[in-house]
């Protein structure tokens, strides 16, 4: 017999034969043979022989393990309560005590006084020691005997007992009362049933309510729909059955309501890079300097991440929050290869196969660094108002991409780009100096005083570390599914889709910049003023030929002008010559003759328009709005009592505004693939920009400098020792602090002759 137990065939016990189950109906020991009943009803009688012999024949296990019953698994001790495995415990010890002689069941380690005299097998028979256990467990008192479960123990017992443990082990000494199937409850009528799922969906649109009003809700459908005759379970019933059929209902409201939205049909298997992008934004979790006074800022990180590859495609860094125009201009770094940078090695350079560098470098103007770009299919994103505008709609037109918000608390959906924002902070972000922590309970002393690296730094070390050690960094669990044991890495499996699907080398041409800009319907265009757009008048030669002209445009925008805004740098808009088909700059008519005034964004001119709205201004030009633009961002003080005349909220409202318009000028660069660094605009006489290592290296070359001054006038003696800390504590003069003309004169003066450099 090839079974791993003895076969059961007492009646009532389940036979498997040829992986059919079979009951035995009706044993004839005196004929060596049983009747079986298939589940069909068949009857058969089958020999002992047969049965024990048969190659595919074995006990079923519904019946074959202790408390096992009606399909279910078998037991094993973690399905005991800790007080029923202690009792089980005790019960093994007895046999074994019974069988060898010690409770442990080891003569190696004996307990006190073992082996008893009753129980030593040397002097005594299997039998006479149990028949010494039942004589032992019949001297116990009652209660004891009771509450141990070995009351009625005898000598059969003792037996059975010992089978079950030879079979089962531990489990075999419990009691098949302790594992018995729960009772389960009253059968629910299919009207009790009905009243059940109605009462769910109604309780799921209203706000969260308990036990007892579910089921007064309950018996008010079934009284109502089927009459005052349909008996209803009781509360404990209902509730039980509420938990069987849909969980215990901890969850918030909202939550539960999510939990039972509709899936779809299927899920998107991804399978090629390009397919599904992910996009998302967080803080970043290092305080940076921004690069105008110096000062302590927290930046927006956002990253587009490759669900398929993992790879880090694009990122951006925004001073404050992020906006829809940084969003859309991340989407075009998608698609555009990384320039090589000077400080970067040839390790850096495009790696993958089947496309050598020369290629892709003489196609995109520049040697290429190894991150992958493609034309994204899917971009999904979450529900911020910065991924939801008409602005967006439009860069997807123009993309021709699907731009598609994740669902409503699917955390699933986008869970690659989470995933990696706690990666990069492992691995990335809490080696750097002002680090802020998870939150602020594990925040640093002084994070601000600790930051050290200036925006422009951190891109460029995120760059860095992107190429470099993120795209050859192995997956491990993130492994694809046609290799899920490999290593792999970002690179390699983008250089696997080469030779997989091939690669559709796509690069945009120089206008997308232009065209991923919020564009504006102009009726006319002005003989002396221009267009006007968002407030502002604007005007340039691109407009000569069509002043006064109606436009020959059809369709929604009929008769009409389109222009494109820049929204991060207000001083400039761009306008699509209809027969060249080039794109024209068009200047804001407020600017001077003669120099520039510094770079403003929407929210700037928001706040002047509504000033000058409340002042009652009416100006005929804008450029009588001039003045009142720059008391407004705080620049009619002298250069040298910036950093005491402006507020905090006031630089840093600044420095957002300069560093979105050098941004914007480095993707207009990007698209003319040129090499010059951003262009730094100021007010020709009223503004000198002092970057934050120019600002801090004169700060600490003056304090040096103001220090060493103070030991010279102090002298060579030695200092005093001070006096002991009580006695310096009472008086109150345990610190010095300076007077107010000791600060000033540590205060290195900045002086307009201290820059002396041009614009660029």
């Amino acid at each position: 017999m090839n079974t791993a137990h003895a076969l059961d065939l007492s009646v009532g016990a389940g036979v498997v034969l040829d992986d059919v189950e079979w009951t035995v109906e009706l044993r004839e020991p005196h004929l060596g043979r049983v009747q079986l009943v298939g589940p069909d009803g068949v009857r058969q009688r089958l020999t002992f022989r047969f049965l024990a012999n048969h190659e595919h024949c074995r006990s079923s296990s519904r019946t074959s393990e202790p408390g096992a019953s009606r399909g279910r698994q078998p037991a094993s001790v973690g399905d005991l309560e800790p007080g029923k495995r202690r009792l089980a415990e005790l019960r093994a010890a007895h046999l074994l005590e019974v069988k060898t002689g010690f409770r442990s069941g080891d003569p190696l380690r004996p307990g006190p006084g073992e082996p008893k005299p009753e129980y030593n097998p040397e002097a005594t028979t299997l039998t006479q020691r149990r028949l010494a256990k039942v004589a032992e467990l019949k001297a116990l008192a009652s209660q004891e005997a009771k509450l141990l479960g070995l009351a009625e123990v005898g000598y059969r017992t003792l037996i059975r007992w010992e089978k079950n443990r030879n079979r089962f082990g531990l489990i075999g000494c419990a009691d098949d009362r302790w594992l018995r199937e729960s009772g389960g409850h009253p059968s629910i009528s299919e009207e009790v049933r009905e009243a059940i799922f109605a009462v769910r969906a109604e309780t799921l649109h209203r706000s969260r309510v308990d036990g007892r009003t579910r089921e007064a809700m309950i018996h008010q459908y079934v009284r109502e729909t089927f009459g005052a005759d349909v008996a209803v379970p009781s509360y404990h019933t209902l509730l039980r059955v509420w938990k069987e059929w849909f969980g215990p209902g901890g969850a918030r409201q909202r939550y539960a309501r999510s939990a039972e939205l509709p899936t779809k049909a299927g899920h998107v298997v991804v399978h090629r890079p390009g397919q599904v992008v992910a996009l998302d934004t967080t803080v970043l979790p290092v305080m940076v300097r921004e690069s105008v006074f110096g000062d302590p800022v927290k930046v927006h990180l956002t990253l587009a991440m490759d669900v398929y590859t993992h790879s880090l495609c694009a990122f951006r860094l925004t001073l404050v929050s992020d906006t829809s125009v940084d969003v859309a201009m991340l989407l075009r770094d998608v698609t555009l290869p990384l320039p090589m940078r000077a400080d970067w090695g040839e390790e850096m350079e495009w790696p993958y196969p089947g496309l050598p560098a020369a290629v892709v470098a003489e196609f995109a103007g520049h040697k290429v660094a190894g991150l992958p770009f493609f034309a994204p299919e899917t971009v999904t994103t979450d529900h911020g108002s910065v991924y939801r505008n008409h602005h967006l709609v439009d860069v997807q037109r123009v993309l021709g991409c699907n731009i598609l918000p994740s669902r409503v608390l699917r955390p699933t959906d986008k869970q690659v780009v989470e995933r990696a924002f706690g990666s990069i902070r492992s691995l990335l972000f809490e080696q750097l100096l002002g680090y802020t922590g998870v939150d602020v309970a594990d925040r640093g002393a002084d994070p601000e005083g600790d930051a050290t690296w200036t925006i422009e730094e951190m891109e460029h070390l995120i760059a860095t570390w992107i190429v470099q050690v993120w795209q050859q960094r192995r997956l491990g669990e993130y492994a694809p599914s046609w290799d899920p044991g490999g290593d792999h890495s970002p690179n390699s499996l983008f250089a696997a889709s080469f030779a997989q699907g091939g690669f559709a080398m796509e690069i945009p041409s120089p206008e997308l910049y232009y065209q991923l800009l919020p564009e504006h319907s102009v009726t006319r265009i002005h003989g002396r003023r221009g267009v006007k757009v968002r407030g502002l008048w604007y005007d340039g030669p691109a407009l000569a030929p069509y002043r006064d002209q109606r436009s020959t445009r059809g369709g929604k925008h009929k008769w009409q002008w389109i222009v494109h805004r820049e929204p991060r740098d207000r001083r400039t808009v761009f306008f699509q010559d209809p027969l060249s088909h080039e794109w024209h700059p068009l200047t804001w008519t407020g600017l001077p003759p003669k120099g520039k005034v510094p770079a403003f964004g929407d929210a700037r001119v928001r706040d002047l328009l509504q000033r000058a709205e409340r002042a009652g201004l009416k100006p005929k030009t804008d450029a009588e709005l001039l003045p009142l633009l720059l008391d407004l961002i705080g620049l009619r003080t002298p250069v040298t009592q910036w950093p005491t005349r402006l507020k905090k909220s006031q630089r840093t409202e600044y420095a957002r505004d300069v560093t979105q318009a050098e941004a914007a000028v480095a993707d207009q660069l990007a698209t003319a693939r040129s090499e010059k660094k951003p262009v730094v605009r100021k007010a020709e006489g009223t503004v000198v920009h002092l970057h934050w290592p120019d600002q801090a290296r004169q700060a600490a070359e003056s304090l040096d400098a103001e220090r060493r001054r103070r030991r010279e006038q102090a002298g060579p003696s030695r200092p005093a020792l001070p006096p002991p800390l009580g006695a310096s504590y009472r008086k109150g003069n345990l610190f010095h602090l300076p007077d107010e003309d000791e600060c000033n004169a540590a205060e290195p003066a900045i002086g307009p002759d201290d820059n002396a450099e041009g614009e660029d």
